[in-house]
């Protein structure tokens, strides 16, 4: 049987690549970034084709998915940018660069996954799975950084709209909230669980995947347990 295509878009050498070391067993994967020369040994390592993309883009985020081999099953949208300082302070083009790249590139990969999903034939009565990776600052917004906070909070608003409408035909949309700092990458020996392991998030993003469609979730949240609520 052909292994379903998994789309990660925004990827680096933190949780998009844990992300891709989860999904490369079972899954074709294509990998979109900016720059593909950083991921090209990640490419290698879990056999998958790379795209350049600016996912702020529409004529680019459109041809992505005209390149890709098949219709996706899995699309994962991880890109944000943050603008931090003072409101009084911020420059305003870099507020419109964080939503742009946060929030309306979410909903480009999202319309774009939405289109292809919707055309493919279901299996079981699914046709894929959209996950928008998310943080705490879609839930409450946090001083001196209102672009992160509007941006992430769009993004949520997406995810809800698109689940209320999208599940009942078939595809499963999930905003995962990040609640907490991810460990970064070379930081292999800190056993303290005081910040979310990303190759465990992976597992949970790979486990949404799998869920029945009588038990979808909407929205998910992982935090480490000294992370207070």
């Amino acid at each position: 049987m052909t292994q379903p295509l998994a789309l990660i878009v925004g990827v680096g050498d933190g949780l998009s690549a844990s992300l891709a070391r989860a999904f490369a067993p079972d899954h074709k994967l294509v990998l979109a970034a900016r720059n593909t020369d950083k991921i090209a040994a990640l490419a290698n390592e879990t056999k998958a084709e790379t795209r350049a993309l600016d996912a702020s883009d529409p004529a680019a985020v459109e041809a992505l998915f005209e390149s890709l081999p098949a219709a996706p099953r899995v699309v994962i949208y991880n890109p944000s940018f943050r603008a931090r300082g003072p409101v009084a302070e911020l420059e305003p083009e870099m507020v419109r660069k964080s939503i742009e790249v946060t929030a309306f590139g979410a909903f480009l990969i999202g319309q774009q996954a939405a289109r292809a999903m919707l055309a493919a034939d279901p299996d079981e009565g699914v046709r894929g799975t959209i996950l928008f990776t998310g943080a705490s600052a879609g839930v409450k917004g946090f001083p001196q950084s209102v672009p992160f906070a509007m941006g992430k909070f769009a993004q949520r608003g997406l995810a809800q709209s698109m689940a209320r409408e999208l599940h009942p035909k078939g595809i499963h949309v999930v905003w995962v909230n990040i609640d907490g700092g991810i460990r970064p990458p070379g930081n292999a020996d800190d056993t303290s669980d005081a910040m979310l392991d990303p190759d465990a998030i992976a597992l949970e993003y790979r486990q949404l995947t799998l869920q029945h469609r009588s038990t979808w979730s909407n929205e998910h949240t992982l935090r480490p347990w000294v992370e207070s609520f």
